[in-house]
């Protein structure tokens, strides 16, 4: 035990903290997605890393995780934000618009796979039951590590990225199911794997209680989720986002909550999780969840991962290099034809499906949780499965090698579709053009403004009553914090054309256009002002243009009362329109000498009509 060490309780865990805070910035550097490196530090953590020459130099154990069972739990759970960050992801919208190639390639891809891998096992020997848990297991690709592979690479643009990401998401959709299948399977192995209906009628009856669980679950979410995030996010806002902490405690309540209800319920606590990310896809909190679940999910899944380095067992790949190293090979090699196979009858060219092909043959990270479920039911030997894992390990690692081949080979594959339809006409969720943050009466007469124009549009606001009102009202408004450059970015501000600030708080209106302007130096940014000091602070920092409410109606005002007092037209409008150019002057000096491309448009120019 760690405490044996004399470093208490919690030495592995500090050990762990600590070769997080290498890892990851390190990977990051090298562009190595910090999965690998999770991985790579729990095997050298682990017993079977530096723990064997514990005894010869006995220092080395204060840097080595000697007891796993202490982070097992932990690693559970960061499974379990994976999944609620994945349910999160499958909006109604985002399926709709990607349906063909979801519910068509990818889940077709996830069928043809798992049957042709687990065939491929009950060749070498495996029973029924294990080798159709390891072939569905390892017909899963590796999410945490596609993605940022191909975002590093510019690859997910075009027909490629959506091929891989339909295919990723369409995986997404049957880790449920599969979980579900593998209760099934265990069941009837515990029964001798004997098909009969007097087996199979039981096996299938232990799923009631499931069923049942999982209906309470999605009832319980359906009526109290939204409104228990409401509570909470009313008294962020009255004490102007000092209590996000109670945020951050609802979104673990409810991971851990839908997770140990559904355990109760005899399924995974990551399936809980997953139908409790869903239910909350189409709320309005969804970006705000994102942002404060992302930093925990992260480091809980960087647990897991240590924990599955530090439960590989190297002596397998010593012992049987080349039924390791083949496993490995082969996997990769089955799924890319395959995938390749599919691509291509989808539509895809030949260059885009090599890439896909290659991207999505190495295993992911639910070939762990799923390849250990046989492994603790007794689905699959043990010795073999111990060969699978190392297998999908070593897969895994070769990502960003498979990403690279990919597109090396795609350069000499022919660049035609093989069909005249191709997944470059599939329709894609369109994304707003303008960021409307603030949906009070400014924001909303703007969005209405937009939209008899024809403009896409999505808004921010940190109150949630203004965001009930506005989605009741058929308006596309979340709630969050737009002042954190993490929420811009969940809100497209890689992609949208304009952001329109329309918040009467000067200190928030000058935090949002810090954030978007350090995201982004090409956005055209246009804020409300409260006065002209402020509308000058505005262009100092950034913004396109600034409309400063009060000056604005100032000059109205002494206008109207002007003429209305009897003195002369033409010198009253004289007057206010020296007096708007003395403003803009202002404006103008305030800008930076790199963004002074054109005049301001603070101010109406001209007379009133």
């Amino acid at each position: 035990m760690a405490g044996g060490h004399g470093g208490g309780d919690y030495k592995d865990l500090v050990v762990f903290l600590a070769a997080a805070g290498v890892v990851v910035p390190l990977f990051n550097r090298w562009k190595i997605s910090p999965v690998l490196g999770f991985l790579a530090a729990g095997v050298l953590l682990g017993p079977d890393g530096l723990g064997q020459f514990a005894d010869v130099a006995p220092w080395l154990s204060w840097f080595t995780i000697s007891d796993a069972a202490q982070l097992a739990q932990l690693s559970e759970l960061g499974v379990a934000f994976l999944l609620f960050m994945i349910g999160l992801e499958l909006s109604w919208e985002r399926l709709k618009a990607m349906r063909r190639l979801v519910f068509g390639f990818g889940m077709m891809q996830v069928a043809l796979c798992s049957t042709v891998l687990a065939g491929a096992f009950m060749l070498l020997g495996q029973p029924f039951a294990g080798a159709a848990v390891l072939g569905m297991g390892l017909a899963l690709s590796s999410t945490a590590v596609v993605l940022p592979v191909m975002a590093e690479r510019n690859r997910m643009r075009g027909a490629v990225g959506r091929a891989t990401f339909a295919g990723l998401l369409a995986q997404d959709l049957a880790v449920a199911p599969i979980l579900i299948t593998v209760t099934v399977l265990t069941t009837l192995a515990a029964a001798g794997g004997d098909l009969s209906p007097t087996v199979l009628g039981p096996a299938l009856l232990t799923l009631a209680p499931a069923a049942f669980g999982m209906a309470v679950i999605v009832l319980v979410g359906r009526l109290g989720l939204r409104p228990l995030f409401r509570s909470v996010a009313k008294s962020r806002s009255r004490s102007h986002g000092g209590s996000r902490e109670l945020f951050v405690a609802l979104c673990l309540l409810v991971v851990v909550g839908a997770g140990v209800a559904a355990q109760a319920s005899g399924l995974s606590m990551s399936l809980g999780a997953l139908v409790a990310g869903v239910l909350l896809a189409e709320t309005e909190y969804r970006r705000e969840i994102e942002v404060n679940i992302e930093p925990f999910k992260g480091l809980l899944l960087g647990v897991f991962f240590v924990g599955v380095g530090i439960g590989l067992d190297l002596d397998v790949v010593a012992a049987e290099p080349v039924l390791v190293f083949g496993l490995a090979l082969g996997v990769i090699a089955i799924k890319a034809v395959l995938i390749f196979g599919l691509a291509r009858a989808w539509g895809l060219s030949a260059r885009a499906a090599v890439e896909t092909a290659m991207v999505l043959g190495p295993a992911g990270e639910f070939a762990f949780v799923i390849v250990n479920t046989s492994l603790v039911g007794g689905l699959a030997t043990p010795a073999f499965t111990q060969a699978v894992l190392m297998a999908a390990t070593l897969s895994m690692f070769a990502v960003p090698l498979a990403a690279m081949l990919g597109e090396r080979l795609a350069k000499s594959a022919p660049a035609a579709p093989l069909f005249a339809v191709s997944p470059e006409a599939e329709p894609e969720t369109k994304g707003a053009s303008v960021l409307i943050v603030g949906f009070g009466r400014v924001g909303r007469l703007v969005a209405e403004m937009l939209k008899e124009h024809g403009q896409t549009f999505m808004a921010v606001d940190a109150d949630p009553g203004t965001v009930a009102a506005g989605r009741r009202d058929g308006y596309d408004v979340s709630y969050g914090d737009a002042a954190r450059s993490e929420m811009l970015a969940l809100c497209g501000i890689a992609d949208i054309k304009a952001l329109v600030v329309t918040m009467d708080a000067p200190t928030k209106v000058d935090e949002v256009v810090i954030a978007a302007r350090a995201l982004r130096e090409d956005l055209v940014v246009i804020a409300r002002a409260r006065d002209d000091r402020h509308a000058a602070r505005l262009y100092g920092l950034g913004v396109t243009d600034a409309v400063p409410e009060t000056t604005e109606a100032s000059l109205q005002l002494a206008e109207n009362t002007l003429v209305d007092l009897g003195v002369p037209m033409g010198l009253v409008l004289a007057s206010i329109h020296e007096r708007r150019d003395q403003f803009r002057a202002v404006f103008q000096a305030a800008i930076p000498e790199d963004r002074r491309n054109r005049a301001t448009r603070a101010l109406r120019s001209g007379p009133k009509a």
